[in-house]
This record gives C-alpha cells, structure tokens and sequence, in this order.
C-alpha cells in the first residue's frame, strides 16, 4: 500500500480506479497492434444479428490487459492480504479458462471454442476452491440473507475433514452463484460496449459495498475492476477495436461473485447484477420454451438481440441498459445500506 496515503481510504479507492484505467489506456493501443499484426480477430456467431457479420476479424482477447491493470493496481495501490490474493487468484484463473476458450476459437475459426461442459468443469472447480477458502481461511459465515426477511444458515449440513471444515450447502450455493455470474456477464458480453459499461457500474457498487464493510481491500478490487472497465471502453465502444473475448467476461463475472461472498452480500448481488441475471434467464427461457413448444418468446437471445431484432439501434440497446443497469445497482445499494441501518439500530 502507498504508505502516505494509508491514513485516506476513500482516496485509495478512487486512486485505483484512476490507475487501472490509466494502466489499460497505455498498455491496450500496443495490444490491439499485436493482436492485428497475429490476425487474432473474433469469431461471430453465424446465428447471429446480420449486422454483426462487419465484427468479423476484430481483434479480441482485450480481456488480458484488463486482468493485467486490475492485478497491477490491487498490488500497488491495496495491501497485498490474503482476501487480495484470494479474488485476484480466482479472477485470474477463470480469466485463463477464458483465454483458452478465446484461442480455441481464433485456432479453429469459429465462435466456438471450449465444449460448454470442459467450461463449467473449470469454474466448478474455481468456484469449489473458493468457497472452501473463504470458510476456512478468511471466516466467513456458511450463511444467506435475504435483507428484512430472513438468514439462511446453509452450514447446517457440514463435514470436517482434519481442519477443513466443509458446509456442503453453502459451498453448492456459491457453486451456482459464481459459476452463473460467469455465464451471465459472458452472455451479456455481445454488443460493443455492453459488458464493459454494466460490469464497470456495478463494480462501482460493489466497491461501496465492501467499503461500508470495512473491507479496504476488496473495496480496491472492485474499483480496479471498475477503473479497468473504463479504460476498456474507450476502444470498445462502437465500433469497436477489440472486444474482451471469454478472457474478459468470464474473470469479470467470476470476480462479481467472490465480492459478493466476501461482503455477505449474495442476494443482494442478484439485484446489484440483475441485468446481468435477466439476459441469462432469456436464453434459459428460450431454449426451454422452444424445447416444449418449436417457438420462440424472444426473437433471439440473449435480451439484447431481441431487442436489436425490434429494430433498435446497437448503440441505443447498450445505453438503455446501462441505464437499466445503474437502475437495479443504486436500488441494489439502497436495500444493503438500509439494511446496515436496519442492523445497527
């Protein structure tokens, strides 16, 4: 940590927004020349909205210097605790399965890359290992709150194997909630700007979150998160000169979930993320209903591409939900900070 500032927290905070957007504004113009010079470019779904043939080709993979500022300034600008490493490890290593699953793509040619299962196999295991440090090493509680209703114990139900203590339902719990915040942010991750913009809104909050939880550090993650975000979107925005690929989207929504656990604040994150929950109950809602019936609810999932499909400009379907997105976040916030209120009175 910078030692001078160490007395300032909320500046710190700030402080690691502007470092990682600096960090990825000045590392990304050589990334996108590599990227170009190596013809690494995006694979489009040929599914997809006719508009988006025009993507073909365009560098991806920008993920990789968003993670890159993200652990540069969590490193410099926070304290390195084991609460940081333990977010920065499972970040980085869903954002490697990512990257994997990004060249698989570019190497074979098309949009996709990793079987669906060799995917959910390696963010079951991330998300297995964390639950399991965060229990044992950093104390945190094998339990659920749904704000002014109710807490869930779900460690009811646990084994000890020497001195690992195993909550089987609460590690289960945050199995589903990690691994389907991955799949959920990786899904919104399809129009220039999209992920980028939502992710960096919630982040924001995120980082408010952990803050009023005395949780300096992971406060300076999410804001590196957040500052990272913002630096992307200047060469993501439309048109875009590189996307984030699965590098990206799926560290960032692995990374949404480990602050959730860490702050205790799982349900409420389902608010906070709540865009991020409706465009993956789209296609879930659209491959079941077609299943039963041979016809769609949507004119095409994820959420966004009905929308285009409705004759929206891209451009418009990525503001509207950003606004859609700092909606369900502030009322995330308002509910969690009302409910500290709550707690301490």
């Amino acid at each position: 940590m910078l030692d001078i500032f160490e007395s300032y927290p909320t500046f710190l905070v700030f402080l690691a927004i502007v470092v990682a957007i600096a960090v990825t504004m000045v590392l990304m113009p050589a990334w996108i020349k590599f990227l170009k010079s190596s013809h690494i470019g995006q694979q489009v779904r040929a599914d997809g909205p006719e508009s988006h043939l025009v993507k073909q080709g365009t560098p991806t993979m920008g993920g990789v210097i968003m993670l890159v500022s993200v652990i540069l300034t969590a490193l410099v600008v926070g304290h390195p605790t084991p609460e940081t490493f333990a977010l920065l490890i499972a970040t980085v290593l869903t954002g490697c399965l990512g990257l994997i699953d990004d060249a698989e793509k570019v190497v074979k040619e098309r949009s996709l890359g990793l079987t669906p299962k060799a995917k959910l196999v390696g963010q079951f295991v991330i998300a297995t290992v964390f639950g399991l440090v965060a229990v044992n090493v950093m104390g945190i509680a094998p339990t659920v709150e749904i704000p002014f209703v109710y807490t869930f114990d779900l460690g009811v139900l646990t084994t000890h194997f020497g001195s690992v203590e195993v909550p089987w339902l609460y590690i289960l719990f945050v199995d589903i909630l990690l691994m389907g915040m991955c799949n959920a942010v990786n899904l919104t991750d399809g129009l220039d700007g999209l992920a980028a913009g939502t992710v960096m809104i919630v982040m924001i909050v995120m980082a408010a979150i952990a803050y009023r939880s005395d949780m300096l550090d992971s406060a300076i993650f999410a804001a590196a998160l957040a500052g990272a975000c913002v630096g992307f979107l200047w060469f993501n925005s439309f048109p875009a000169d590189i996307f984030m690929g699965d590098t990206g989207s799926l560290a960032l929504g692995m990374a949404l979930g480990c602050l959730a656990v860490f702050t205790k604040s799982e349900f409420i994150v389902l608010v906070i993320g709540g865009l991020f929950v409706a465009e993956a109950l789209s296609v879930m809602i659209q491959v079941f209903y077609y299943k039963k019936t041979h016809k769609r609810i949507f004119l095409m999932a994820p959420l966004h591409h009905h929308f285009e499909k409705k004759g929206w400009s891209e451009t418009k379907v990525v503001v509207r939900f950003w606004i859609v997105s700092g909606v369900l976040a502030a009322l995330g916030f308002a509910v969690y900070f009302a409910e500290t209120l709550m707690a301490v009175a």
